[in-house]
């Protein structure tokens, strides 16, 4: 079983930042691409961004040139950093990660979820 653990959420002014980390437990051998969902009320589940373990990254086109995905592949952990923010950014926003466990047994997993609300 591999855990996700997400941390960084919070109220914020539009125009502001937040960082969001996401750490991942377990008996894993390797985690091959990881990203971030979010998921507005009345709305389906959407790509924020995506990285793979060699750090090619991938952003939906509501979020380009404003989010910064990284990961550090020594601590199993993503992180997104946003800047600029919007109230349409308002969402819960899910961690994911893809790999192996060390049994070499695949894994997708997702985190509990972490909440930002933009407002003033």
């Amino acid at each position: 079983q591999v855990q996700l653990v997400e941390s960084g959420g919070g109220l914020v002014q539009p125009g502001g930042s937040l960082k969001l980390s996401c750490a991942a437990s377990g008996s894993i051998l390797g985690i091959n691409a990881m990203g971030w969902y979010r998921q507005a009320p009345g709305k389906q589940r959407e790509l924020v961004a995506g990285i793979t373990a060699a750090g090619n990254a991938a952003y939906g086109d509501s979020v380009k040139g404003r989010f910064t995905i990284s990961r550090d592949n020594a601590k199993n952990t993503v992180y997104l950093q946003m800047n600029s923010l919007k109230p349409e950014d308002t969402a819960v926003y899910y961690c994911n990660a893809k790999g192996l466990l060390s049994t070499s047994a695949e894994f997708a997993s997702w985190g509990q979820g972490t909440q930002v609300t933009v407002s003033s």
